[in-house]
């Protein structure tokens, strides 16, 4: 079987950390989101105590913030090929560093499109907003009708680059993983 790498994606506040922690449980590897670390470094680099909206827009240096996020979505991409294993998951995947971009109305160049076209996924599973779960937390400024917009973005991304987003049914935890696993086989 040859490699394949799956990314589980969404707005925030869908599901996605729970089906990927689900995945670990059952021993698939996976690689985290990122972007929870780099904004608490964010927030101590920038000396703020007071972000109010996504780090994205609230750094000093928002392209240099997302080129960070890039490199480390491209860095996850690569150290799995040296992983001898043939399912790997991300949360999150290289084109929605471009999708938050877009959402921000941030211009991006070449470079971030082409690492989108050099680091190809298999499988893109999309986590559709859900109100009844959605929470917001330290890390995740957005409301609901902007989830629901960042939603449009990723899909619209991924559709772009010829991926075909695979939604998953809201459910529990387990049904949705289940839902992962029969859709890759």
């Amino acid at each position: 079987m040859s490699k394949k790498r799956i990314v589980i994606t969404g707005a925030p506040g869908t599901g996605k950390t729970s089906v990927i922690v689900k995945l670990e449980n059952e021993k698939f590897f996976c690689f985290h989101e990122i972007i929870r670390s780099m904004t608490q470094e964010a927030k101590k680099n920038d000396n703020s105590k007071t972000i109010i909206s996504n780090p994205i827009v609230s750094v000093s240096d928002p392209k240099q913030f997302n080129t960070l996020i890039l490199n480390g979505r491209i860095q996850q991409f690569n150290d799995a090929k040296s992983k001898g294993i043939d399912l790997i998951f991300y949360d999150r995947g290289i084109p929605d560093v471009l999708a938050y971009m877009d959402y921000f109305k941030q211009p991006y160049d070449e470079h971030f499109l082409n690492a989108c076209k050099d680091h190809l996924y298999n499988h893109i599973f999309l986590l559709p907003p859900w109100e009844e779960i959605y929470v917001s937390d330290e890390e995740r400024y957005e409301s609901f009708e902007e989830a629901k917009e960042i939603h449009h973005h990723l899909f619209d991304m991924y559709s772009s680059l010829g991926y075909n987003c695979i939604e998953v049914p809201f459910g529990t935890v387990k049904e949705r993983y289940n839902f992962i696993l029969k859709n890759i086989k």
